[in-house]
């Protein structure tokens, strides 16, 4: 008697591979949604067989004698990816820039924990709680991935006893959210943020534009294109929704749901404040009528000129402190990157003034200009944001308990924008609600107001990568490769490596007693190494080496090192560094570009 045969992990996990390969396929040919639907579903029963039979092999124990030893899945978990070489050299770019930003504004560097007690991170980040992971018991603590470097931040300060007064501070590193990533567009599960802030007690909006004007430097240093900085004052945003008739327990979730408009229409926005969140759908109609407008400091006026908002004691002070900042940014030269944008809102809960993002032309899902900055701005549009286009995806139901975590709904990454690359603002109270909860109730805790921004180093480098590679940069530091014609040399390489090294010059050579020139020019080649240096006994006799500059060009789209019957120069081993540093390949070195 004979049973069927189940397939093993290894022939479900090909099949997945293969099925999802298919869905993607059928995505880009635009195919019957039928098939498409039919495809994502077989994809799931897939995910979830595979599931079922790795629980099953796992609770055998898998000690039965004579069991087949199952073979390791070797993946990277979801939302996460490893960097190669050439990619880290282009984010180590990034970085490098970002830093020298931070640090030339006077910042000064800190570094965190990647982990929290649970109850510091608690509380603090509104609907998106959900995404923080939580991590088993750890010898009575209870501990959580941190969400973002704003919050550890404060608890830093904090644990100084919120006695810094005036203080520029800044962080890089790695943060963690469980979201649905999408891994093109640089959203994933462990990403890396760069985030300076100002803390302290300062004259009125100069730190926030401070803030400002060092992202838009970073952004135009790093060349991601056209970037609008999107701003909007939480006082205004609470007061509009007050004098619409948002009852003050529900201005949290409303302030989420419009945060939305850069992704969904007016429409979806609306049903979600209405049937999900319980609010009057009159009330959600006079929300409309003001979070479509958008602009400059001339939507000041129409804010002014309105008297039931400027009846709100919170509505007055983010008008003032706005028309205020206007005025300092003017002073950077950064207004013509600013959009005044009253559907701006930021779900996180410790926001109590001025809140801003970045964005650029990716950052909407693809076709959603309406809800785009980049849209044609104006502070009486004729219409709300329009619908969304055909092949915007449906909102989601909630997904049934899955049998694993990689057993979640596919994103269709082609209708996924990238989202904004930089986002922050003010948070006067998160210090204070820290020195609060230490202190013990009834007692007094000090404050520390605080304005700052997080930028996304993975959807930036999503953005500036692909130009990395169209213009033929290069993927590593090597500047100098030293060789040896006919017998090794090996001391004679080893001594001039080092002399170029102390110089400043990164230099490699081949790790071989006596390997043949031919090698030595291909491992050179192969790291994109611009100066060949030479040795050979009779010329180091004379005091000379010989120094072959390599070129790249593009061939068929493809970098291909210029073949050349230059034989090289001859210069004096005494000179050997001056002339290196005297070469416009060196004094260009910083700029990263290997084709001219």
């Amino acid at each position: 008697m004979s049973s069927e045969a189940h397939p093993s992990p290894d022939a479900l996990a090909n099949e997945i591979t293969a099925q999802s390969n298919l869905l993607n396929d059928l995505r880009k040919q635009q195919a019957d949604p039928a098939l498409v639907e039919e495809a994502k579903k077989k994809l799931g029963d897939l995910k979830r067989s595979l599931a079922l039979l790795q629980n099953a092999n796992a609770a055998a124990g898998g000690s039965k004698e004579g069991k087949k030893k199952e073979r390791m899945l070797l993946k990277t978990p979801k939302g996460t990816r490893d960097y190669g070489p050439a990619e880290m050299y282009c984010r180590e770019h990034i970085e490098r820039i970002v830093k020298d930003c931070f640090t030339t504004v006077g910042a000064s560097q800190l570094d965190t924990p990647v982990f929290e007690r649970k109850e510091i991170l608690a509380g603090k980040y509104g609907e998106d709680a959900k995404l923080i992971f939580d991590l088993m018991d750890q010898g009575g603590e209870q501990l959580a991935l941190r969400y973002d470097h704003t919050v550890p931040l404060a608890r830093y300060l904090a644990m100084s006893g919120a006695i810094t007064t005036q203080s520029k501070l800044w962080q890089v590193g790695k943060v963690y959210r469980r979201d649905n990533p999408v891994m093109s567009k640089g959203r994933m599960r462990e990403f890396s943020q760069a985030d300076i802030d100002i803390a302290g007690t300062w004259d009125v909006m100069i730190p926030d534009a401070e803030i400002i004007s060092v992202v838009c430097t970073i952004l135009t240093r790093l060349e991601v294109g056209e970037f609008i900085i999107k701003m909007n004052h939480r006082k205004i945003l609470d007061a509009i929704f007050e004098v619409c008739g948002v009852p003050p327990e529900k201005i949290r979730p409303i302030s989420s749901a419009v945060d939305k408009l850069d992704k969904m229409a007016w429409a979806d926005v609306k049903k979600e404040m209405t049937e999900e969140k319980g609010l009057d759908p009159a009330a959600a109609d006079k929300i409309g009528e003001y979070v479509k407008h958008k602009g400059g400091p001339e939507l000041l006026d129409m804010l002014k000129a309105d008297q039931t908002l400027m009846a709100n004691a919170n509505a007055k002070v983010g008008v003032e402190e706005m028309g205020i900042l206007f005025t300092y940014l003017k002073s950077y030269k950064v207004l013509d990157k600013i959009s005044f944008d009253l559907s701006l809102a930021r779900g996180l809960d410790y926001y109590t003034g001025i809140i801003y993002e970045a964005i650029v032309e990716a950052s909407a899902p693809p076709g959603f200009k309406s809800a785009n900055a980049f849209a044609s701005s104006s502070t009486t549009p004729s219409v709300s944001n329009a619908a969304p286009p055909a092949t915007q995806q449906p909102k989601k139901k909630p997904a049934k308990k899955a049998a694993s975590a990689d057993d979640e709904e596919e994103i269709d990454e082609s209708q996924v924008g990238v989202g904004s690359i930089a986002a922050g603002g003010r948070y006067d109270n998160l210090v204070g609600l820290f020195t609060a909860a230490a202190a013990g109730e009834g007692k007094k805790a000090a404050s520390l107001p605080c304005v700052g921004v997080s930028i996304g180093l993975d959807r930036i480098f999503a953005l500036v990568w692909p130009k990395w590679v169209e213009r033929g940069m290069r993927s590593k530091e090597t500047m100098a490769y030293v060789m040896a014609a006919g017998d090794g040399l090996l001391a004679e390489r080893i001594e001039l490596v080092r002399e170029l090294r102390e110089a400043g010059i990164k230099t490699d050579f081949l790790l071989k007693a006596k390997p043949k020139l031919p090698a030595q020019f291909a491992a050179g080649e192969k790291d994109e190494v611009p100066f060949a240096i030479i040795l050979g006994g009779d010329e180091l006799k004379e005091g000379l080496v010989t120094v072959k500059e390599q070129k790249w060009e593009f061939v068929d789209g493809k970098k291909a090192k210029v073949e050349s019957n230059d034989k090289g120069t001859k210069v004096k081993r005494s000179e050997l560094i001056d002339w290196l540093k005297s070469t416009p390949t060196y004094k260009d070195w910083s700029s990263g570009k290997l084709i001219a």
